[in-house]
């Protein structure tokens, strides 16, 4: 009696333990792809390339790298298509005058798709609005398309709040 519990007992626990390793696999691959490897350092250098492009309004390079469907949400709080912020950093509307990464640029990759979170310090002049210095967080969804790394989404929160303090 015992050898047949135990017969029925064994078929189990090998699928059970199958299905924990395929889980265990499915969790890691889930988790993104770590972030020191040579993929994510040129993540991270093309992300330092469109910061340098909107400081220095290289309308080339910031319209290469932002993808036809890129949505900015900036910290008012209201989106920006591709083409509403590409238009405002060429006229000026939006002159970044630094623009550049304070902490470590965290980068999660996905496949054909990556995350990359940083904070940031910001100088910038905005039409109708002003001009802030501000420490702002940033989360970027990057997907590679036709063999190239472009951005799709960004949100951006100011540190602090918005619009930034004054004095």
């Amino acid at each position: 009696m015992w050898h047949a519990k135990r017969a029925r007992v064994a078929p189990a626990l090998a699928i059970l333990a199958v299905l924990l390793v395929s889980v265990t696999a499915v969790t890691v691959a889930a988790a993104g792809s770590p972030s020191d490897s040579p993929e994510a350092e040129g993540l991270r250098a093309t992300e330092l390339e469109r910061l340098r492009a909107l400081v220095d309004a290289d309308m080339a390079v910031v319209e290469r790298l932002h993808a036809d469907d890129f949505q900015l949400v900036p910290p008012p709080g209201i989106p920006l298509s591709r083409d509403e912020y590409v238009a405002a950093v060429a006229a000026g509307a939006i002159d970044y005058r630094v623009f550049e990464p304070i902490s470590e640029m965290e980068v999660r990759l996905y496949g054909q798709a990556a995350a990359i979170r940083y904070l940031s310090r910001i100088d910038v002049a905005v039409a109708g609005l002003g001009q802030f210095a501000t420490q702002a967080w940033h989360t970027y969804v990057y997907e590679r398309r036709e063999g190239r790394w472009q951005v799709v989404w960004e949100q951006a929160t100011a540190v602090g709040g918005f619009p930034p303090p004054t004095g």
